[in-house]
């Protein structure tokens, strides 16, 4: 009885360094069903890769622009992550164009129409994007005010600009389409933010109707030791907020220390995680809130000339 042997995939080696087109395909002596098999992996927007290597967004990227019109760039989420922010690139991929561009639409891709002037343009991993601030405007508009203020203050601390500056575009493009809440935006973002998750326990407090806290407060005890540096503090109730991330169980000895020195310097302390702040929110506001009243009852230690409560260094 004869063996049938399977057949061995034809895998053109022009077709393994990344993404490729059907044409690119069919010019390489593979048919559209040949792609269907498990050697390929189908990216959407008419590509395919090699199903063996790594999931690479820039390579999809860069397949995508050599499909796109001399008068399109990147824009959106997908503009920031090429900026270097930490966000989703692809899911969707989004491009603006020019409004008078004649291609309307793109397999997988989300087309938005507006003027895009040369001084809101760069090129970044080799790949047509807009500028920080444009990308931080088209956020504004497509996203949640919480999440876009989250993208922005990513971006102030990195720094890929500052405050100072994203006002300056704002001054400059009042009256343009989404600069309204880009403002909105700039008034609620903090660059000292260190992490997602911080910034919305950050802007949770402050929708939520309480003083906006301090970030990343140094703090000191009267007799000048460093007592610990919490995401959030509000010095006038001498009220330490942490948040607790996936970090939060390596250091723990450390944060215990720290939580110790914060305590007995008469300093309250609160500590939430992430099924604090997205599963209870109005448990959290009313803690605080609670802690907020409560301290505005206290005494403050160290009266005069020894009270160091709420002071910060560098």
């Amino acid at each position: 009885m004869l063996r049938v042997m399977p057949r061995t995939a034809l895998v053109p080696p022009e077709l393994t360094r990344g993404p490729f087109t059907l044409g690119e395909a069919r010019l390489a002596g593979l048919t559209a069903h040949q792609l269907q098999g498990k050697t390929w992996r189908r990216l959407g927007s008419g590509l395919h890769v090699l199903a063996s290597l790594p999931e690479d967004p820039a390579a999809v990227l860069a397949a995508i622009a050599r499909r796109l019109p001399p008068a399109a760039a990147f824009s959106g989420k997908t503009a920031a992550w090429l900026h270097g922010l930490d966000v989703p690139p692809c899911s969707p991929i989004e491009v603006t164009i020019s409004p008078d561009c004649g291609k309307s639409s793109l397999s997988g891709v989300t087309v938005r129409r507006a003027a895009l002037p040369r001084s809101e343009l760069v090129v970044r991993r080799g790949v047509k994007a807009t500028s920080v601030p444009r990308a931080l405007n088209d956020l504004a508009i497509h996203l949640s005010l919480v999440e876009a203020v989250i993208v922005a203050d990513m971006a102030l601390h990195l720094p890929l600009l500052t405050l100072a500056g994203l006002q300056t575009w704002i001054s400059d493009h009042a009256g343009c389409r989404g600069v309204g809440r880009l403002r909105r935006v700039a008034e609620l973002a903090e660059p000292a933010a260190e992490s997602p998750m911080e910034s919305r326990l950050r802007l949770l407090l402050v929708l939520g109707g309480l003083p906006r806290p301090q970030a990343q407060v140094r703090l000191y005890n009267e007799d000048g030791q460093f007592l610990g540096r919490p995401d959030l503090y509000y010095p006038q109730r001498r009220l330490a907020i942490e948040f607790d991330g996936g970090t939060h169980r390596d250091s723990l000895v450390a944060d215990n220390r720290r939580q110790n020195l914060i305590l007995s310097a008469g300093i309250g302390l609160l500590r939430f995680c992430g099924a604090d702040v997205l599963g209870a929110p109005h448990s959290v506001l009313w803690q605080v809130r609670s802690a907020l009243a409560t301290a505005a009852k206290l005494p403050l230690p160290w009266p005069g000339k020894g009270d160091f409560s709420g002071s910060w260094r560098g």
